[in-house]
């Protein structure tokens, strides 16, 4: 579904007080499970290394799929920071120019991404075991204890998880090698901003402050302090359990009951931030389809997966039964966590060069400072590697290889489409003279491309030698920012003449946007191609208009030509009438020059924009409203007509084949891997949310 306007929570607005407290109150869990607040380098007030990974893209090139558009840079959440008068770019000139570099920053990035899914799968059974293990200390003796906390465990995680869907340097100069290796220990007194990063587009930087600040901190301080007073007088005590045993006798249950509750609330602060990063993944083509449902209508970016709840619980479980002592967990979510804040040093390292245009000394600085304190932690924690810390690193290896598969073939697929595309004379020749008929109907051809005829197409026509009246190219197009406003999603232009009746649409959606369901996407697409169709007529057959740019235009064909349809509805003005009924409050006419966006795309990296504003010129009124009025009229008409007949989506069902002679290495990754995954997650019918009797798929065989 998609959020209606008005209810999405927009981070730069501070909104009501009563709002902020309820945010505040939400997110007392995700705080007191993380024990620190996130970085300062966020994305719109998004989290994660992919957030991270979205900004760097914006300001550099380094996407590995070029579909970059100029027109994704009028966005307004595409937040582009002023060049400095001297320019301070060589780090951004090296990264862009070595195709090298853009791998090696998506494999960083992937690792953090995996190490956050691997602590997803750690923090949960760390945090229940040990709240539950302070029954051995308030009514159980060791020896019925260790039978009964792992069933208990357990079954605290599969409720856990069944919920989910509703939503030092003295130190070291005297301890010296002892300390370096205690660290490793230590590491789940700060472990937590990792998740909190990745969580931030749950609430926002006042509910999180509010709840660290007077409740969570205090409260954390006060129990740090009473275990570090008992530990001082009970140092040669040979209890494992301090926590609990610290715990006066008399309300030692009531704490035992308040710590598994907050170990349950505070788990869900990273799960809830793994469903958030997963999502980005597969928003950036990093990750293979899987549903997402959001969870609320009011508060945007808090999604559920069901595939990969399921997933956690299982690993949760293995976990906590193959383990079975909080030492080993602890050493795994303490090298997770590490690695976690290790790349995010590293990638805002990148951020305060590339995308805030400083001094790449001052970000040397930042690197050097942050990075060795936690080099130090990393490298502690490794140390412990036979005893848990093995986990993450096989975690994230395999999920490393799933992630970085799917985006190679992707990007695979991307160019082989890009390469074998349609010519518009090859469409335009189309027609009875070749045995080729228009059947009644609106026929979407889903394509990944943001120009041309796709290939998937034309297979189409080869194999069923007809297609609909109205020919829509559809593209929906991941953008590297959170949020994409509807006034700006759709970018419509003309395939071709208009007597044609072919269209392209480009849908584009943030990394943090929720699909709209099918019905409201035909509705709200047929209603942007009539929005189009008048602004495209009463452009082209208009009158005198005044342009709004920078000199720079020439006369380019108008298959190029995209408009960004915002939510401005037309109604009858200057004799031109239209099937529309005006909505409550719109202003009549034609939108104004901030409404509309003419946008040229002459090819898919290089663009111009221009706003139009038009002037009607009297002396040649009635004859242009005679003639363009008619013609617009006729085209209104089919295009109603043709909704009334049907809407048909056409997806290709892609099969990847390497080449031969291609290394034994890409054809097991390629013809077994990925084919495996393609046949095992969720197809793009699902994804899209089409209805099966709508569906047309067109099986395609892309050689690599």
């Amino acid at each position: 579904m998609d959020l209606e306007p008005g209810k999405c929570w927009d981070n730069s607005k501070k909104g009501s007080w009563k709002t902020i407290m309820l945010l505040a109150y939400q997110s007392l869990g995700v705080v007191y499970g993380d024990l620190s607040i996130s970085p300062l380098a966020d994305d719109n007030g998004e989290g994660g290394t992919f957030a991270l990974y979205s900004l760097i893209c914006r300001h550099a090139k380094v996407s590995l799929i070029p579909n970059r558009q100029h027109a994704d840079e009028a966005l307004s959440s595409y937040k582009m920071e002023e060049p400095p008068e001297k320019d301070n770019s060589k780090v951004k000139i090296l990264l862009e120019k070595y195709k090298t570099l853009h791998t090696a920053l998506l494999i960083v990035v992937l690792l953090g991404t995996c190490m956050v899914i691997g602590d997803g799968v750690l923090t949960p059974a760390i945090s229940v075991f040990s709240a539950v293990s302070g029954l051995e200390v308030s009514i159980m003796s060791k020896k019925h204890h260790q039978y009964a906390v792992i069933p208990i465990t357990c079954f605290i995680l599969v409720c856990l998880f069944a919920l989910q869907h509703y939503g030092t340097h003295k130190f070291l100069k005297k301890t010296k090698i002892s300390g370096w290796l205690s660290l490793g220990g230590i590491l789940l007194c700060i472990t937590g901003s990792e998740a909190m990063f990745a969580d931030l587009g749950h609430f926002n930087y006042m509910a999180i402050q509010i709840a660290f600040t007077f409740l969570v901190y205090p409260a954390l301080i006060l129990a740090y302090m009473g275990q570090a007073a008992y530990l001082s007088q009970h140092h040669n005590s040979d209890l494992q359990i301090s926590y609990y045993v610290s715990v006066p006798e008399s309300v030692r249950w009531p704490v035992l009951i308040l710590a598994i509750l907050a170990s349950v609330v505070g788990s869900q602060a990273i799960i809830s931030g793994t469903f958030s990063i997963i999502n980005q993944s597969q928003s950036l083509g990093c990750f293979p389809r899987v549903k997402v449902v959001h969870t609320s209508d009011k508060i945007h970016g808090q999604v559920y997966i069901p595939e990969i709840n399921w997933m956690l619980m299982i690993l949760c479980i293995a976990v906590t039964i193959g383990f079975r002592d909080t030492k080993h967990m602890g050493n795994a979510s303490g090298l997770a966590v590490m690695t976690v804040m290790l790349v995010t040093t590293c990638l805002t390292s990148l951020v305060i060069v590339v995308c805030w245009n400083k001094p790449p000394i001052l970000a040397f600085c930042f690197l050097l400072f942050f990075g060795s304190v936690e080099l130090l932690y990393f490298s502690a924690s490794l140390t412990k590697f036979r005893e848990g810390a093995w986990l993450p690193i096989l975690l994230a290896l395999f999920l490393m290889i799933i992630m970085f598969l799917w985006h190679y073939a992707t990007i695979k697929k991307y160019e082989y489409d890009l390469h074998n595309k349609v010519s518009l004379d090859w469409l335009l020749a189309l027609g009875p003279s070749l045995g080729i008929a228009r059947v009644p109907g609106i026929g979407l051809v889903f394509t990944d491309l943001t120009t041309g005829i796709p290939a998937n197409f034309s297979r189409f026509v080869t194999n069923l030698p007809a297609y609909h009246r109205i020919l829509v190219f559809v593209c929906v197009k991941s953008v590297p920012v959170p949020h994409v406003t509807p006034a700006e999603r759709y970018l419509v232009g003309r395939v071709g003449p208009a007597a044609h009746r072919s269209y392209r649409c480009i849908v584009r959606y943030g990394y943090r946007d929720v699909h709209q369901d099918v019905d409201s996407f035909e509705s709200e697409l047929v209603q942007k191609l009539s929005d189009f169709i008048q602004y495209d007529w009463y452009r082209t057959r208009g009158n005198s208009m005044s342009i709004e740019d920078d000199g720079s235009h020439s006369n380019e064909s108008s298959s190029y030509r995209l408009t960004v349809i915002g939510t401005t509805s037309f109604c009858s003005q200057q004799g031109y009438e239209s099937q529309q009924s005006v909505q409550p409050g719109s202003a009549s006419g034609f939108p104004s020059v901030q409404s509309m966006t003419d946008v040229i795309e002459m090819e898919p990296m290089d663009a111009n924009e221009r706003r139009v504003r038009f002037a009607i010129d009297n002396d040649h009124e009635s004859e242009t409203r005679s003639e363009a009025g008619v013609q617009m009229q006729e085209e209104l008409e089919d295009l109603y007509a043709a909704q009334e007949a049907g809407i048909a989506f056409i997806l290709g069902h892609s099969y990847v084949k390497t080449k031969q002679g291609s290394s034994l290495l890409k054809k097991l990754a390629l013809n077994y891997g990925y084919n495996f995954l393609r046949r095992n997650c969720r197809g793009p019918d699902v994804a899209l949310k089409v209805p099966p009797v709508s569906l047309l798929e067109v099986g395609m065989v892309y050689i690599v």
